[in-house]
C-alpha cells in the first residue's frame, strides 16, 4: 500500500513539473502602428516561480510620448490555470508599480493528443486581475507555433 501511494506522489510530481517547464518563457504581443501609437507587452516566466512584466507604449500625439510600466512577483500553475502574486513590500515599488496579485492567465497549447495540421500558437489569456487593460489580454509565447 505503501508503495503504491509513494508511486502515485511520484508521478503527481512530474506530471506537474512537466507542466510547469511547458509555462516558463517569454511571452510578447505587439500592437499598433510602429508610426503612431505602438504598444509592446512582454511577460517572463522564469523556472524559479518569479514572473518579470513590461508593457511599453509610444505614441505621438500623447504626453508624453513614451510610457513604460512594469511588474513583478511569483507565479504558479494548478490545472492550465497561472497564478500571479506580487509581495506589496517586496515586489510593488516605483519602478515595478503593477500590482498582479490574484491576476490569473489560462494556459494555452497544442495537446499533445492532437494530430491535425491546425496550428495553434502557445499563448497565455488573461482572465481576472485588478489591472483593468490586462483582463481579456492574450500574450504570445516566443517560438511558439507548433505543426
Amino acid at each position: 500500500m505503501k508503495t503504491i501511494i509513494t508511486l502515485s506522489l511520484l508521478l503527481l510530481s512530474i506530471i506537474s513539473l512537466a507542466q510547469t517547464n511547458q509555462v516558463v518563457g517569454d511571452y510578447i504581443i505587439t500592437l499598433g502602428k510602429q508610426e503612431k501609437h505602438h504598444i509592446e507587452y512582454k511577460l517572463s516566466l522564469k523556472e524559479d516561480g518569479t514572473f518579470f512584466f513590461h508593457s511599453y507604449s509610444n505614441n505621438s500625439q500623447g504626453i508624453p510620448n513614451e510610457v513604460n510600466i512594469y511588474g513583478k512577483g511569483t507565479w504558479k500553475i494548478e490545472k492550465n490555470v497561472v497564478h500571479f502574486f506580487a509581495d506589496k513590500k517586496k515586489d510593488i515599488n516605483e519602478k515595478y508599480s503593477l500590482d498582479f496579485n490574484n491576476s490569473k492567465a489560462r494556459f494555452i497549447s497544442k495537446s499533445p493528443r492532437d494530430k491535425t495540421d491546425r496550428v495553434i500558437k502557445t499563448c497565455l489569456q488573461f482572465f481576472n486581475s485588478k489591472i483593468f487593460w490586462i483582463k481579456r489580454l492574450r500574450i504570445f509565447k516566443k517560438n511558439s507555433i507548433q505543426l
